[in-house]
């Protein structure tokens, strides 16, 4: 197990400062599955890309935008991964969710640069 299954980007609430500021995080809960699991493990290679593993649960954050590459899940998970059935496998996600085309969907933190999609 990496290091990055012990990690956790949630903080009790004396750790937590709140300033008026915008932030550009984005980020998916997925239902721990295979699925899941693989789609975690590819993210997780990813540079400013936090995986954290909870009961029942895999959270993928970053910062700006994510970037999901369908045909890099498929070859990870030894069968197709479409837009579609990612969507289905995540529970819910912050920012703006966009399939960019058949093989990639974005999420983006900063809504100034997902308007152009929308």
């Amino acid at each position: 197990m990496s290091a990055s299954h012990h990690d956790n980007i949630f903080k009790s609430m004396d750790e937590i400062t709140f300033e008026g500021t915008i932030s550009h995080q984005c980020g998916v809960t997925m239902n721990d599955s295979v699925e899941a699991r693989c789609i975690a493990e590819v993210m997780e290679t990813k540079p400013g890309i936090k995986v954290t593993y909870l009961p029942a649960m895999i959270r993928i954050d970053g910062e700006g935008k994510i970037t999901f590459d369908m045909k890099e899940i498929s070859e990870a998970l030894g069968r197709e991964m479409t837009p579609h059935l990612f969507e289905i496998s995540t529970s819910t996600h912050y920012g703006a969710m966009v399939m960019i085309d058949e093989d990639t969907v974005v999420l983006f933190g900063d809504m100034d640069e997902a308007v152009e999609y929308m």
